[in-house]
Order: C-alpha cells, then structure tokens, then sequence
C-alpha cells in the first residue's frame, strides 16, 4: 500500500486525494505543516507528497512551486484538477434562530486559510462585513479551533469533509465567490505511480534558466518551442534567490518527455547556455463533475 504526505484530515488537499484514487487504498499520513508534507517524503517516511500549486482565483501557490525548486527534488508523478468547495462552518445550531433562520450577526470571527478566505471575500463582505478575520494553517485547522470553541460566535470556512471530521455544521454552503474555482494538484515522489483511471493528457514541467539577462534571451527559449509547433500552458517566472533581478522560468509543456520533438527543444535551448531542470512528466486527470459526489 502507498503511503501518501498531506495536509490536515478534512481539507482540499484531502478531498482531493481521496478523489484522484477513489476507492483504492492509500496509507494517509497528515501534517499540519506543508514542509513536514515535503520532508516526509524528501526523507524516505511516505511514498509521495499532494502538494497544491495553483488556483483559479489567486493564482500561483508560490511558496509551494518555491519548495519544489529550491528545497527538494521531488519529481512530479501526477496532477489533477479539483474544484475548490468552501463552506461557512460552524458548531451546531449556533447562529440558527429558533424558527431555523439563519443569524449570522452572532458571528464575531471567522478563522480559515488565507487562500480560502480570499476565496470567499464578496460573501464575507456581504453577510457579515464586521467578523473579525483569522488566518490559521489549514482550512481543517480552522474548523478544529471552531469545535474547541463552542459559544465564542466564531465560525469556519472550510470543506465539507472538514465539518464532517470534526462534528461540525455546515451554515452555508459553497461559498465561493466564483463557480469555476478550481486548484491544480500534483502528486510529487521518487517513483512512477499507476493510476486505475484514463488521464487526459501528458505534461512536462521544466525550470530554465538564462545565462545572462540580455535582449531577446527568454523569445530565443520560446522560439524553441514555437516552430515546432509545442503548445506551453504556463510560464512563469520565479526569483533564483542568488541575485536581485535573476530569475528562473517555471514552464509546462503539453507534451510527455518521451515525445519525438520535445527533447529537440530542450536540446536547443540549452545550446543557447541555458540551464534546463525537468521537474517532472506526468499524466493529467481533469475533474469530472457527473462522476463526483454533490457536497
């Protein structure tokens, strides 16, 4: 059985997993911290790492796509899409009126990720504009400090398996300031992984860097791609953390490494003196809603 690294019981990361492996067992080892999910399996302790690296509305998870680059050398195996579900969470009964309406001028805090809270700003701003802010680890984390303190008015944004974790209400359902609010999984460890489902694609991530910063530098590296005709979903660039102004350029290429033309590129562009680091070449999954289940 493969042992797998993630954040707390009961958040996005673990909605996640549990839907990209469905009913298949997996041995799931859960951190508060996502440098101990890192570490866990950089040292050997578990198999792999889920690691969330970008979403619809805020973009980037740079702190995550810094770890993958700067701190370990963990190769992507897999990534998935998963919409981003977050629920107003809170002790039973607490902010309900005996006649059943909702009374969300009760609420004094609401406690949540700082990812998840952006997330939901237009509801926060429109239902209960007064709440005191909290940001803690984990939409999870969130939600426990909650059920530790019944009575104080305070409430979480979180996912449904949390509240379902901890014994706890959802008050309101996803409330998300977007529909389309999706986050990019990857699925990072030393080994290939086998996964029962049909993916929907391959991609390689790479890491370029320039020799120097001179004019034109980054369109020779995309020329690379462009005459043969390499679709690019991303390119981003990140500080090498060595010199003020240097960076690195983050890359996903729509192809597998083993494809006929992508290693030409690759070829090319280090011919140019450019530095290429593959990150990983991975199956895709995209997330299916007829087959998953209504939160």
């Amino acid at each position: 059985m493969k042992s797998i690294a993630l954040l707390p019981q009961g958040s996005v990361s673990h909605e996640a997993l549990l839907h990209l492996f469905g009913g298949n067992p997996v041995q799931l080892e859960h951190h508060k911290l996502i440098s101990d999910v890192f570490l866990s399996t950089a040292g050997g302790v578990t198999d792999y790492s889920v690691i969330p690296i970008e979403n619809t509305i805020e973009g980037s998870v740079s702190l995550h796509i810094d770890w993958l680059i700067n701190e370990v050398n963990l190769p992507m195996q897999a990534e998935w899409i998963f919409p981003s579900i977050q629920n107003l969470i809170s002790c039973p009964q607490e902010f309900t009126k005996e006649n059943g309406d909702k009374d969300y001028t009760k609420i004094v805090k609401i406690l949540s990720h700082p990812v998840a809270m952006a997330q939901c700003t237009q509801f926060i701003r429109k239902a209960m504009p007064w709440a005191e802010l909290e940001s803690v680890g984990s939409t999870s984390e969130a939600v426990e400090i909650v059920k530790g303190n019944p009575g104080k008015g305070w409430a979480a944004i979180g996912t449904a398996l949390g509240a379902a974790t901890h014994g706890l209400e959802v008050v309101e359902r996803q409330i998300t300031d977007h529909n389309n609010n999706y986050t990019r999984f990857v699925l990072v460890g030393p080994q290939k992984l086998e996964l029962p489902q049909k993916s929907s694609g391959d991609k390689t991530s790479i890491l370029v860097t320039l020799p120097e910063d001179f004019p034109g530098a980054l369109h020779q590296v995309l020329a690379a791609f462009a005459w043969r005709k390499l679709n690019l979903s991303r390119i981003e660039s990140r500080p090498t953390k060595k010199k003020l102004g240097t960076y690195y350029f983050y890359i996903d290429v729509l192809e597998p490494i083993e494809s006929v033309l992508l290693p030409g590129a690759i070829e090319e562009i280090k011919a140019l003196g450019c530095q290429v680091r593959i990150l990983g070449s991975y199956p895709t999954y995209t997330y299916e809603e007829e087959k998953a289940e209504v939160q």
